[in-house]
């Protein structure tokens, strides 16, 4: 352990300068960092890094997934739930069994059960590689809010067919009668599991006499209970991370105040960086102990490399067709759903480009290790060369589709605003015009009457109107600030009144309430 700390404490150090360079060449951090973790593995004097899955999944998925769904728009998901599922559980599968046929008939020794077995370790795009790649190009919200609802469920999906593949592998049969029942509960078991976890997680914030760090500190380990708890049960703890998550962010005005808020978001932003951060790093300095298990077999490099872009180009190919099939069934089947392009070219590239956003990442490196080295008493020879495969399908993914997706979308123009989506700040003006309006009739309403302390409401209004801050705080009395205090909350009613009404991106009301919290704690230091 004393071995590993300086290794530890040097790759947090060097996963902050080498995002601090992704942002200057506008690259996604992944890409550097994986290989960043690459070419340090071929120094000789560090210590040989082992990766243990249960690490991978219990430590590091759980909070990644967690804050993937707190920082999606549950409005946006509502809408376009019909292509998230189809591309989360349907296209999962197509590309699941894409693999398995391909293996099957070009990799020497493998079955269609072994051939699944990979292709459900490598279907899940990362939610963490594209997402860091869109903070540089301009797409439409129905896109982005297909590709993080996406994420949020595929990696349940694909967990599901591994451990279904490895049960094949093991016993060299596959029950369809007891697979279709467990794959029922694992859905059902999972969400109602979280939905559960995540309700009483609330009330119990509610209840306890909580503060802002004991809040946090809550939140943080919420997520490890909800994944925990459901694979206890055999259930899936993904998805019941993912619904109690979900449901926690739809409430989290209700069970967590300004300051929680506020500084919440600033903890998981960072915790969240340094996790993705150790686990793309640690998927580069992993590949010397994969490489050498890989010779131990028989198996030469030139031939698993093959393999493993014969894998990707199959990848890429089945996601781009079911991209393809899903805005063709959108059009035949909900044509009033479908995102409006500007022109038959655009509509036509725009599922190749969604088609080419599907680059691998923390799940399938977790998933192919969990691979056991023997099952039912006999060694499974394959297992080092689908580690090596999902790590060349990582890696190719990364460098291929990372660097020439920003390129092909800043080029084609394809992504420009679609005409079904205001533009934003047409959106923001008309969001902030209703606000002002609806507090001012709030105040008259309520106030207006009050004859005491008169100056105290004329400075209420002033500032509500010219929004100027006073030099001069003193006319804040008690009686002012539970004023000012009650007409934030009238404001946060109004935003979650508007979110559910509107087609106002919540993204931007999100952006409003974060202000709002921030308006408070500057209330609450006077």
């Amino acid at each position: 352990m004393h071995n590993l700390f300086p290794l530890f404490i040097a790759m947090i150090t060097a996963i902050v300068l080498l995002e601090m360079l992704a942002t200057k060449l506008r690259v996604a951090y992944p890409i550097l960092l994986v290989l960043a973790g690459l070419i340090v593995s071929f120094i000789p004097t560090l210590p040989v890094v082992t990766i243990d899955p249960d690490v991978i999944f219990l430590i590091f998925l759980p909070p990644l997934l967690c804050e993937a769904a707190w920082s999606i728009s549950y409005k946006e998901m509502k809408k376009w739930w019909r292509i998230i599922g189809s591309f989360a559980f349907l296209v999962v599968f197509f590309t699941a069994l894409s693999v398995a046929v391909v293996a099957n008939h070009y990799i020497p020794g493998f079955t269609l059960a072994m051939g699944f077995l990979l292709g459900g370790i490598v279907s899940p795009p990362d939610a963490v590689s594209t997402g860091a790649i869109m903070k540089f190009v301009k797409v439409p919200k129905s896109t982005s809010a297909i590709l993080e609802g996406e994420s949020l469920l595929n990696d349940a999906s694909s967990l599901i067919i591994v451990r279904f593949a490895l049960i094949a592998v093991g016993m060299g049969q596959f029950v369809w009668q007891e697979a279709a029942v467990s794959f029922i509960w694992m859905l059902i078991g999972g969400v109602g599991i979280g939905v559960l976890l995540g309700w009483f997680f609330i009330q119990a914030h509610k209840r306890l006499p909580t503060d802002a760090p004991s809040d946090i500190a809550l939140t943080l380990i919420e997520p490890y209970f909800m994944y925990w708890i459901a694979e206890q049960f055999h259930s899936s703890g993904v998805l019941a991370v993912v619904a109690g998550s979900l449901l926690m962010s739809n409430q989290r005005l209700k069970f967590l105040n300004s300051t929680s808020r506020v500084r919440g978001l600033s903890v998981w932003e960072s915790f969240v960086f340094i996790l993705n951060g150790i686990v793309f790093f640690i998927i580069g300095l992993d590949l010397p102990e994969i490489v050498a298990g890989l010779r131990a077999n028989g198996t030469s490099l030139r031939e698993a490399i093959g393999y493993g872009l014969l894998v990707t180009a199959v990848l890429i190919l089945a996601r781009v067709i079911s991209a393809y099939a899903a805005m063709i069934a959108t059009l035949i089947f909900r044509p009033s759903v479908a995102p409006r392009a500007r022109s038959s070219k655009q509509r036509f590239f725009m599922p190749l480009l969604l088609g080419w956003t599907g680059m691998r990442g923390v799940v399938s490196l977790a998933a192919a290790l969990s691979i056991p080295l023997v099952m039912n008493g006999t060694v499974i020879p394959q297992r080092h060369l689908i580690l090596f495969i999902t790590f060349v399908v990582i890696l190719s993914t990364l460098l291929v589709q990372g660097l020439t997706l920003p390129y092909l979308i800043k080029r084609t123009k394809l992504f420009d605003i679609v005409l079904a989506e205001a533009p934003e700040e047409v959106a923001k003006q008309q969001m902030k015009q209703g606000l002002k309006q609806h507090v001012y009739q709030f105040l008259k309403d309520k106030y207006e009457k009050e004859e005491h302390n008169r100056e105290a409401m004329e400075r209420i209004l002033r500032h509500w109107e010219e929004k100027v801050n006073a030099a001069d705080d003193s006319w804040m009395n008690e009686r002012t600030k539970v004023i000012f205090i009650e007409l934030l909350d009238v404001q946060r009613e109004y935003l979650e009144k508007l979110n559910c009404e509107s087609e106002i991106d919540e993204d931007l009301i999100r952006s409003q309430l974060y202000q709002i919290d921030l308006e408070e704690e500057r209330l609450r230091m006077i």
